[in-house]
């Protein structure tokens, strides 16, 4: 039987185009994904969006569209960019698919089944633009701890989740798996949330739920109580949503339709509704649970505690892993549309091109923590490690091949130990990757690649080839196809990371794009009189702005 790999990104909401923060995690489970296919691996890759709550009705009414209007228009931009960008997703999902909606409401009802569901009433701040309840205890400005929006306060009957009933179940599955949630230091930060208390939470909304005016808030009574914890206060603070609509936009709540479910709720569900829950019990069986969730630190409670006590209710087996990684900044502020810093995908790919954009985005920081964007620190990486390391490797050894060889890999004669050194370092990636990608450190992984180009270029440097061919050396067959071989296994590893650029150094090589892990990072595997192409440089330098 093949090995099952399960990699999620989270539902990215659609209340704007994808920038380079949901680029970030889009490239991160591309290249896993990629990788673990390469590794003989069955791989479901899901990615999707999220389509429901306050805020998409909010800013489909300022558009002058129906939500779903609104919605449908702005999907086609997410697929378009991962397109742009090779992502090799297996299946799509949005929180408005027929299928989707019924595996929400049949996990709803189980829920209600364990008793785990009740109603009461929600009085508390907060933020439609996250979607997430404002707890006084973290934010006593009642600001959002995200995005530091003002809340908005109100009151109103919901059904609750019982969370705190799963705390203790909760804490014991954290300290039972160490692993479970990563980067180790985010471990931590959630461990210590748990075990200082959690409450039950409101996971429905009313039809025509009622918000407070930015005039009112200031209104509400002090000390109003936020994330699920039950409270009254005076109804005569309380008015419509700003906009004077009715919220409707969300799943109905199968017991009760005057409800809809919240939107944090459902979109969690898309992780098991993708595969199968519950009509198809197979596909389910087969790639639950997930190997990992990807997602930004952000969102990393409502995946870390939230999600697994839903599951917990359920009786579904938790995910194996989540992992949070960090954000991308722009002087050091977090880049999204509101903020006006918004860096798009296809605007560094007319610079750098797909591959020079996965490359940068994956060696610029290490996975889990944040990371600032700059255009020089784009073009720096795209010209010295693109251009000059690896690009140059690529046209110096295969003008060699074709003036001394007339473009056929030559066959080594003998041992030399220039060669040996890069047969040594070749060899070790075939480990190394593979253990970097395992624990997602995708920096590593570049690393320890780069560090064979910079051998082999150095090699080029201290052993003269031309210097070889002019006193026509027993060596210079073995040093040209060590560098050519070398460059075979620079491109197997690069498959995963950027699939453009290795099948263009495969293809010069005069090879197939048939890679399969272990044995093609093997050394010696480049057939002798093998015709290269002629060489064509894979990146044009680029300037700076002055």
């Amino acid at each position: 039987m093949r090995k099952i790999y399960y990699i999620t990104t989270p539902l990215y909401y659609v209340n704007a185009e994808p920038h380079i923060g949901t680029a970030y995690t889009t490239v991160a489970a591309d290249v896993l994904a990629r990788y673990k296919r390469l590794a003989g691996y069955e791989v479901f890759f899901l990615t999707g969006t999220d389509e429901h709550g306050l805020k998409i009705a909010r800013t489909a009414k300022e558009a002058g569209l129906s939500p779903k209007e609104f919605v449908d228009k702005l999907v086609p931009k997410f697929k378009q960019a991962w397109q742009q960008l090779g992502i090799s997703y297996d299946y799509f999902i949005r929180t408005t698919d027929p299928s989707h909606e019924e595996s929400v409401k049949a996990l709803f009802r189980k829920v209600i089944d364990k008793g785990d569901i009740y109603k009461g009433k929600y009085s508390g701040w907060y933020c439609p633009p996250c979607e997430r309840y404002i707890s006084l205890k973290d934010s006593p400005d009642k600001s959002c701890p995200v995005c530091k929006r003002p809340g908005e306060f109100f009151e109103e009957d919901n059904y609750f989740f019982k969370l705190s009933k799963y705390q203790a179940p909760l804490l014991k599955h954290f300290k039972d798996n160490p692993a479970f949630v990563e980067p180790s230091f985010r471990y931590n930060e959630i461990l210590n949330r748990l075990e200082s208390g959690i409450e039950d939470i409101s996971v429905s909304r009313l039809v025509r739920s009622h918000f407070t005016t930015k005039a009112q808030r200031t209104q509400s009574p002090p000390g109003s109580p936020g994330e699920g914890r039950l409270a009254r206060s005076s109804p005569d603070t309380l008015c419509r949503d700003e906009g004077g609509s009715a919220f409707d936009w969300g799943i109905p709540l199968p017991t009760d339709p005057s409800q809809v479910i919240w939107v944090w709720f459902d979109a969690l569900i898309n992780y098991i509704s993708a595969i199968g829950y519950p009509a198809k019990p197979d596909v389910f069986n087969k790639f639950w649970p997930a190997d990992v969730h990807l997602i930004a630190k952000d969102i990393l409670w409502f995946h870390s505690v939230i999600w697994p006590a839903m599951l917990m209710a359920a009786g579904i087996p938790l995910p194996k892993k989540v992992f949070a990684h960090g954000w991308w900044t722009m002087n050091r502020d977090k880049i999204s549309k509101s903020k006006g810093n918004a860096v798009y995908p296809a605007e560094v790919i007319k610079q750098v091109g797909v591959d020079g954009l996965r490359y940068f985005l994956l060696r610029e920081m290490p996975f889990g923590l944040d990371g600032d964007f700059s255009e020089a620190a784009l073009i720096n990486r795209y010209n010295n490690d693109l251009g000059n390391d690896l690009g140059n490797l690529v046209l110096r050894t295969l003008t060699m091949i074709e003036k001394y060889y007339d473009g056929k890999i030559p066959s080594p004669a003998g041992a030399y130990e220039p060669v040996e050194e890069l047969r040594q370092t070749a060899e070790k990636l075939a480990v190394t990757v593979p253990g970097h990608l395992d624990k997602l450190a995708f920096s590593l992984a570049l690393e320890d690649i780069w560090s064979l180009i910079h051998q082999a270029n150095k090699t080029i440097d201290s052993v003269k080839p031309w210097a070889l061919a002019k006193a026509k050396s027993e060596h210079l067959p073995a040093v040209l196809y060590g560098l050519a071989e070398t460059l075979r296994i620079v491109a197997v590893h690069l498959a995963p990371f950027m699939p453009t650029v290795s099948k263009s150094i495969l293809a010069q090589l005069g090879l197939a794009d048939d890679i399969r892990l272990p044995s093609s990072a093997g050394w010696g595997k480049l057939p002798v009189g093998t015709q290269t192409a002629k060489s064509q440089p894979l990146f044009q330098r680029i300037e700076l702005p002055v």
